[in-house]
C-alpha cells in the first residue's frame, strides 16, 4: 500500500471492514481481550510461516547455508532492507537484539566524556536504560542527573524542563530521551528537545523501541544521530530483533563494542556485540517489512492505535475516580494511555480485578514521578467493542 492522503488514512482508521481483514491475518488464542499489546506484537500467519519454513531449513542444511550466503550477502540484504523501513542509509544500521540491547551498546562505547561530565535521564527511560546510565557514571566518574517531568504534561512544559535542566547542570554531555514512553505512552517532542540539546552541546541517544511502526518520523528530521529501536513490538518481527542506528558522521563517538575486530572500525555492525544470531529471523524480515506496508505502514497502523485510544479516554475523562495520565494534545499521545482509578492506591490490585472480574488484561507501571498507573495497549485485532467494554469496567471500579 502506498502513502496514503491524511484524509484517507483517518478514514481507513475507522474503516471495520478493513480492521476485520488485517485482524483475519493473525492467529488469535481465544481467553481475556488482550490490551496489552505494548510487551511484544504478533507475527502474522504469513509471518509466522515464512518464520517456521526457515527455522526448519536452517535445522536441516545446518551451517552450510549460513557460512556460504547467510553471513556474506543475505545478511547484508537484510541489513539494507531495515535500513530502508527507517530510512536511513544502510551503513548507518545494524540489527541487534533488541532495542535496549542497541542501546546499551551506544551507551556503555560512547567515547566522548571526561570525569565530571554529567549524564541526563528522565523518569520516564525504560528502565534497562536508567540503569546503563547509572552504570556508565559509576564506571567513568561521571553524575547522572534525573530529571522528573512535569504533570500534566504539555509540549511546552516538557521542553522546558529540558531547558533549565541544561542551564542547571551545563557539564551535560549525554542523556537517554524515550520517543513513546513506555510507562505512560507520552510521545516525547523529540525534535524540540533535540535542537535544544545541540545548542547546549548535547548528545541524544534516543530510544526508538515504541515508535517503531506506529508513528512517521525522519531521523534527520528530528536530530537524531544515536539510536535504537525494536522489529518486534509494532513491525511484528519475531522475537530477538531490534536496531542500532548511528548517523555515519557520529560513528567515532561509539567504540567497537569491547574491542569487536571481526567488521573494520568504520563499519557500524562493529558496534554490536558479534554472536550466532538467530538467522530464520533474519532471513523472515523482509517478510516482515512487506507484510507492514501492506498494512499501510505505520502513518495508517499509528492513526489506527489512535483511534482506538480516543474511543476510551474521551468517556474515561469524564468517569470520577479515573485519571486518565497522558495528555490529548495529538503531538504527545499515541496508542499507549495509562490512567489510575484515584480512589485506590494500589494500580497494580485494579489490573487484576480488570483481568478477573472483566476478563481485561493490561498491565500496571510504576516508575513515574506523577505515580503508578495502568497502560492500555490496543492492537490491531482490537475493536471498538472490546474497548467499550473497558469503559464499562472502569465506569464499574471506579
Amino acid at each position: 500500500m502506498s502513502q496514503l492522503p491524511s484524509s484517507e488514512t483517518s478514514l481507513l482508521a475507522r474503516d471495520e471492514g478493513y480492521w476485520q481483514r488485517i485482524a483475519a491475518k493473525y492467529a488469535v488464542e481465544p481467553g481475556p481481550i488482550n490490551l496489552e499489546h505494548g510487551y511484544f506484537g504478533r507475527m502474522t500467519r504469513t509471518v509466522s510461516e515464512v518464520y517456521q519454513q526457515h527455522i526448519e531449513s536452517i535445522n536441516r542444511l545446518n551451517s552450510l547455508p549460513v557460512r556460504q550466503h547467510f553471513e556474506q550477502v543475505g545478511s547484508v540484504e537484510v541489513r539494507d532492507a531495515v535500513a530502508g523501513l527507517i530510512g536511513v542509509a544502510p551503513r548507518s544500521v545494524a540489527i541487534a537484539q533488541s532495542a535496549s540491547a542497541a542501546l546499551q551498546s551506544i551507551i556503555r562505547n560512547y567515547n566522548r566524556l571526561q570525569p565530571g561530565d554529567e549524564l541526563l535521564v528522565s523518569d520516564l527511560e525504560y528502565d534497562s536504560v536508567q540503569n546503563a546510565m547509572d552504570w556508565l557514571a559509576r564506571q567513568r566518574g561521571l553524575k547522572l542527573i534525573r530529571l522528573d517531568l512535569p504533570h500534566p504534561a504539555t509540549f511546552d512544559n516538557i521542553v522546558q524542563s529540558y531547558r533549565d535542566a541544561f542551564v542547571r547542570n551545563p557539564r551535560i554531555r549525554l542523556m537517554a530521551l524515550t520517543h513513546v514512553t513506555h510507562r505512560t505512552g507520552l510521545v516525547m517532542p523529540v525534535e524540540a528537545i533535540a535542537r535544544c540539546a545541540r545548542e547546549h552541546g548535547v548528545d541524544v541517544i534516543l530510544d526508538g523501541a515504541h515508535a517503531l511502526g506506529q508513528i512517521d518520523f525522519d531521523l534527520e528530521q528530528l536530530g537524531i544521530e544515536l539510536a535504537g529501536f525494536n522489529l518486534q513490538k509494532w513491525i511484528g518481527a519475531p522475537l530477538s530483533l531490534g536496531v542500532i542506528y548511528i548517523a555515519p558522521g557520529k560513528l567515532d563517538a561509539v567504540d567497537a563494542d569491547m574491542g569487536e575486530v571481526r567488521y573494520p572500525q568504520d563499519d557500524i555492525r562493529s558496534r554490536v556485540p558479534y554472536g550466532t544470531p538467530n538467522v530464520p529471523a533474519w532471513l523472515t524480515l523482509p517478510t516482515v517489512i512487506d507484510e507492514h506496508r501492506a498494512m499501510g505502514g505505520s502513518r495508517l497502523k499509528g492513526a489506527r492505535l489512535n483511534y482506538l485510544r480516543d474511543l476510551w479516554v474521551a468517556p474515561a475523562r469524564e468517569i470520577d475516580g479515573i485519571e486518565v495520565l497522558t495528555p490529548d494534545d495529538p503531538r504527545l499521545y499515541c496508542g499507549i494511555t495509562s490512567f489510575r482509578f484515584t480512589r485506590q492506591a494500589d494500580q497494580v490490585a485494579m489490573a487484576e480485578r480488570l483481568l478477573k472480574e472483566h476478563n481485561l488484561f493490561t498491565v500496571a507501571r510504576e516508575g513515574s514521578a506523577c505515580g503508578p498507573c495502568i497502560r492500555v495497549t490496543p492492537g490491531f485485532v482490537t475493536t471498538p467493542q472490546e474497548v467499550g467494554l473497558l469503559v464499562k469496567a472502569l465506569e464499574q471500579l471506579a
